[in-house]
């Protein structure tokens, strides 16, 4: 397994200027406050708003509706030219007073964007001054989340671990529950995360939880506050559940299962349970917490997987795949493909940290060819070109790459702008599983129909 930061290509005679390692030319990441917006969206009564600049906070509006195709409200303190010189201490103190009046939330988040952290806004010290002004204070809770230092994977935790520092303190009694910390996965995902862990007898309580404030059902009147998102009491009572799972095994620190197991919780770590083995990993760890055997029609969710393996493990076998996106899911797919017997060649992602390497490193060594972390799309296609994959799995920015190599690209992560249908995709769990094989398979099978100068339809 090696790391490579550059290269230069030469194909057909003509010779691709080598990338500058010095600059990133479409980013394999997005900005820091959209992944804090995106968390916020999971918990109930809250109202993102972004410390900054009014732009920033449509850009993410943008991207998160064309993703889940469900309307986002995002709040701005709208920063302007004199903000950045005298301070915008006055626009945070309107901003909030006009979510108070016109969305009467539960809480409040507060992520500050590139112009309010480079002009030096202390804002903890300006929300302590903007409640000690009022009656009653205003819950509030902030994270830092500049876009030149992290992106977004950074950005939802560090908003996930703002949200169970402030709210996870309650230290009472034992409750029959299990917390689980999710990274950015669909809402599909996260009801199916939440049906494995009732299938126990217990509460789940999963933070955030964005299944159904960003999947509703069609309702005929606009609602500025959809119904759904983990209620602030669950939150509260995290420290006295069972056990809390930590999906984010690769996120950066600090860690919300930090947090909770400074408070008496007993915290397990686990990548995403994609596959027979990770799945495996979740369910076994429910068993012994909850002291509950495996449900019936879980084992026979894994039964179907397996007969799915052995029905299509002869398409599969020794094929090369690209991977991009956030680390948990690259980390989870590749040892996904090496599960079913493909080859992870590029395993890619922006995010700033290096933790995908040291997980990867897990796989037997000679599985991943090449490891590429802080990346962007032009390093990622250099590095396809040497590798030769014949499929990639990833979101819709990839797709550009995809066309290029004359491979297909099955979409998976985050954004997908170009199909419909993201908030409806389920990968984790025996059932996830399945469909996430069979997809690899069919699309296999269809690049080698395609190909054929027959065109046999039975293959």
């Amino acid at each position: 397994m090696t790391t490579v930061n550059t290269a230069a290509v030469q194909e057909d005679s003509v010779v691709r200027p080598i990338h500058n390692p010095q600059a990133t030319v479409n980013p394999c990441t997005l900005c820091a406050p959209l992944g804090a917006a995106l968390a916020t969206t999971g918990i109930q009564g809250a109202i993102s708003l972004l410390h900054g600049a009014q732009g920033c906070a449509t850009y993410i509006r943008r991207y998160l509706i064309s993703h889940f195709r469900e309307p986002v409200d995002v709040a701005s303190s709208s920063f302007g030219e004199s903000q950045t010189v005298f301070g915008g201490e006055d626009n945070l103190s309107r901003a909030l007073d006009n979510i108070e009046q016109q969305y009467h939330p539960d809480i409040v988040t507060v992520a500050t964007t590139c112009v309010a952290e480079t002009v030096g806004e202390d804002v903890p010290m300006l929300l302590k001054r903007y409640n000690s002004r009022r009656n009653k204070a205003l819950p509030v809770v902030y994270a830092a989340t500049p876009s030149y230092k992290d992106g977004h994977v950074e950005g939802f935790h560090s908003m996930v671990h703002g949200i169970v520092q402030s709210l996870a303190t309650n230290t009472g009694a034992p409750r029959r529950a299990v917390n689980v910390l999710p990274p950015l996965i669909s809402p599909a995902d996260l009801r199916h995360l939440r049906e494995i862990v009732q299938g126990f007898g217990v509460k789940a309580t999963l933070v955030p939880d964005y299944s159904d404030t960003l999947d509703g059902v069609i309702l005929d009147e606009y609602r500025a506050m959809p119904e759904g998102g983990t209620p602030l009491d669950d939150i509260s009572s995290m420290p006295q559940s069972l056990t809390t799972i930590d999906l984010t095994m690769t996120g950066k620190a600090p860690r919300a299962s930090d947090v909770l197991a400074r408070r008496g919780a007993q915290i397990h770590l686990l990548g995403l349970p994609v596959g027979i083995r990770a799945t495996d990993a979740f369910v076994e760890h429910l068993t012994q917490m909850t002291g509950v055997a495996r449900p019936q029609w879980l084992a026979q969710e894994r039964g179907r997987l397996l007969d799915g393996y052995a029905d299509g493990h002869k398409y599969v076998f020794g094929k090369r795949v690209g991977l991009y996106g956030d680390p948990e899911w690259v980390a989870s797919l590749a040892t996904f493909l090496f599960e079913i017997g493909a080859r992870p060649v590029v395993c890619a992602t922006g995010a700033r940290n290096r933790a995908l390497t040291k997980a990867l490193e897990q796989l037997p060594p000679g599985s991943v060819d090449e490891v590429l972390d802080d990346t962007d799309f032009v390093r990622f296609e250099v590095a396809c070109r040497r590798t030769n994959p014949e499929l990639l799995i990833g979101n819709s920015k990839g797709y550009g790459i995809a066309r290029n190599l004359g491979i297909p690209l099955l979409r998976l992560g985050f954004p997908i702008h170009d199909r419909i249908g993201a908030g409806r995709i389920q990968v984790l769990g025996y059932r996830g599983s399945t469909w996430l094989f069979d997809s690899i398979v069919n699309l296999l099978l269809e690049r080698k129909q395609n190909a054929s100068d027959v065109g046999y339809s039975y293959l």
